[in-house]
């Protein structure tokens, strides 16, 4: 039993930011129901390619983008459009602990389903609303993207080739990670609320915008600027404040070293056969080296390509130099370090046989993470839920069938 197997959660979001925080607590037990619209379902669905494959090499429709956010979740089709939708929804949250959404600001109330109107049949509910922007503010009725809020945050400021490098540009992440920081936040936010709730009775509303946490996972470079009032640069894969930190190719490929201090640059320099750099008056501390940091990298380059990938990796691990390969995800999921910690999962679907999902980095050694359920298929549960939760009969579920309801 996970360690919120008593909670229940409605999941009224899509995409990405609810849909991992709702997965966050689904891994950790929670009992979590996803609804969807009738027909069509989330939109992640439908984003692909690619598609998983069943056992013949067939592609379904589950695509990899849905199946990595939607796991331990039972699906519900609902169309909260009509009246009989919306009721169907009060009910189902008059009976949980927790709701996640994601609408643009006021889109729920129109339906009377906001924390107002909810927590008049739930008054303890813990409801939580993730937006761009938040629900207060000038831009709080714009709609919110994460690449838009990688820019606006200052995140893509501060990545992406040094700024002096010939055809330089800001970069966003390879991955959404507004979306994914948020949802990681407002799940710690949802545990903070219900133990608040389990203490005074109270539930409460939460309000969580992407821009509020780019902001904020910007950590040393928000503070940076904050403290010193200059303008933070991009320094591509190099640190501002230390020098070696960073990327340096080899003969067949690159590698990282983060020598973070005098004794590792040493080593660094001795295993590559230049030694006397680290004696050289310019480069004798990690000031000095980052005031002269674009001779002495230019040196450390032409050193690191004498060797492979893998002869600097033995040699820098052998003599304890921080250091480590940049991999493709063949080389991540074939990692002996990833093989042992369990990463890769194989759980059985309907439609796709034996499906891979990562599993979850929360490791709890009382109350671990398991896989329950795979993703679900749209509506898997729709019946399951209506007659477990609400006690309609089949005669009453197949007329909201009819009616486009469900």
């Amino acid at each position: 039993m996970g360690a919120l197997s008593h909670i229940r959660v409605l999941d009224l979001s899509r995409v990405l930011a609810g849909p991992w925080c709702a997965q966050n607590l689904a891994d950790l037990g929670a009992d979590v129901i996803k609804v969807e619209r009738p027909g069509a379902g989330d939109d992640t669905r439908h984003w692909g390619p690619p598609f998983a494959k069943d056992a013949n090499g067939q592609e379904t429709a589950e695509s990899a983008y849905f199946i990595c956010i939607n796991r331990n979740k039972r699906s519900i089709t609902i169309d909260i459009s009509k009246p009989e939708g919306q009721e169907i929804i009060r009910k189902l949250a008059a009976e949980s602990d927790v709701v996640i959404e994601n609408y643009k600001v006021g889109d729920l109330a129109k339906y009377g389903l906001d924390y107002e109107s909810l927590k008049k049949v739930k008054p303890d509910v813990v409801y939580c609303s993730i937006t761009g922007f938040g629900q207060t503010g000038p831009y709080a009725n714009r709609p919110g993207y994460d690449f838009i809020i990688q820019g606006m945050g200052g995140f893509m400021s501060v990545t992406g080739e040094a700024h002096d490098f010939e055809g330089a540009s800001p970069q966003k992440s390879g991955v959404a990670i507004a979306d994914i920081f948020t949802g990681m936040y407002a799940s710690s936010a949802i545990l903070a609320a219900i133990i608040h709730r389990d203490h005074t009775g109270e539930g409460q509303y939460i309000d969580m915008s992407l821009l509020d946490t780019q902001i904020a996972v910007m950590a040393n470079i928000s503070s940076a600027y904050l403290t010193t009032g200059e303008v933070p640069k991009r320094w591509g894969n190099a640190s501002p404040i230390i020098v070696p930190y960073q990327t340096f190719p080899t003969s067949d490929g690159w590698i990282i070293v983060a020598a973070g201090n005098d004794g590792q640059f040493r080593q660094f320099v001795t295993v590559g056969g230049e030694a006397h750099l680290a004696d050289n008056p310019l480069y004798v501390n990690n000031p000095l080296r980052v005031q002269h940091r674009k001779q002495l990298v230019s040196l450390l380059e032409q050193m690191t390509r004498k060797k492979t990938k893998g002869q600097w990796i033995a040699l820098l691990e052998e003599a304890n130099v921080p250091c480590g390969p940049i991999n493709d995800f063949k080389e991540v999921f074939e990692n002996e370090q990833v093989i042992a910690r369990n990463i890769e999962l194989n759980v059985p679907h309907p439609t796709v046989g034996n499906m891979k999902l990562v599993a979850s980095p929360m490791k709890l050694s009382k109350t671990p993470t398991e896989v329950r359920m795979a993703p679900p298929t749209l509506g898997q549960h729709t019946e399951e839920i209506l007659h477990d939760r609400l006690n309609l009969d089949d005669k009453a579920i197949h007329e909201l069938r009819d009616k486009g309801i469900i």
